[in-house]
């Protein structure tokens, strides 16, 4: 498959990203410079000072609502990429009505319990539909530890399913992003060697 046959493909897709923080922000990013044609970002958070260690957002955009800066950078990067936001802290209620046309979701929360909301809500609502995770981002190092399993038919888990975040090992972002970019690359493994979905 060459670059053109790659695009092609690509601007055709749909990709809902759950959290616009340090995975999804950068997921995000990865997955517009691959040309993906469509976002559906829903986070209820603003920008703060303290994401711009390991988030794609800038100085200037502190005090914004994180789906609307990152609409913002996206769109530097590919005017064309349509993107859909929603601006509201994600319940069960909301997953199938934001992700029902979605290829692939990517979950990038930082809340356990919210992790398995949409893990449980997507197996209901949306059997059909990719689910790609995060866990276990936190701190520095052991590179190797930090992997992609199919935990389930629609299910993959990216990270290293252990290392939770805490004082004592905030998530820095080299490990956000290794993790954001493990989960864009196997958004890609789904699409392009199934261009079915």
């Amino acid at each position: 498959m060459d670059t053109k046959q790659i695009e092609l493909i690509l601007q055709t897709k749909t990709v809902g990203i759950a959290g616009c923080g340090g995975l999804g922000s950068n997921c995000a990013a990865l997955l517009t410079r691959a040309g993906i044609g469509k976002l559906v970002l829903a986070d209820f958070d603003i920008v703060d000072e303290s994401n711009l260690s390991r988030q794609y957002f800038f100085r200037s955009q502190v005090g914004l609502y994180k789906t609307d800066a990152l609409r913002e950078n996206l769109l530097q990067l590919n005017p064309a990429l349509i993107i859909e936001t929603h601006c509201t802290k994600l319940t069960a209620s909301d997953i199938a009505r934001f992700f029902i046309g979605c290829d692939i979701v990517v979950e990038a929360f930082d809340d356990a319990n919210a992790k398995q909301m949409l893990i449980e809500t997507m197996a209901l609502e949306l059997p059909a539909t990719p689910l790609i995770a995060g866990n276990g981002i936190a701190g520095w190092g052991n590179n190797n530890a930090i992997t992609t399993l199919r935990a389930d038919k629609n299910l993959y888990i990216c990270g290293d399913g252990t290392l939770e975040t805490s004082r004592e090992l905030p998530p820095l972002a080299p490990r956000v992003m290794v993790v954001a970019a493990m989960q864009a690359n196997q958004v890609l493994e789904i699409l392009l060697n199934n261009p079915i979905y």
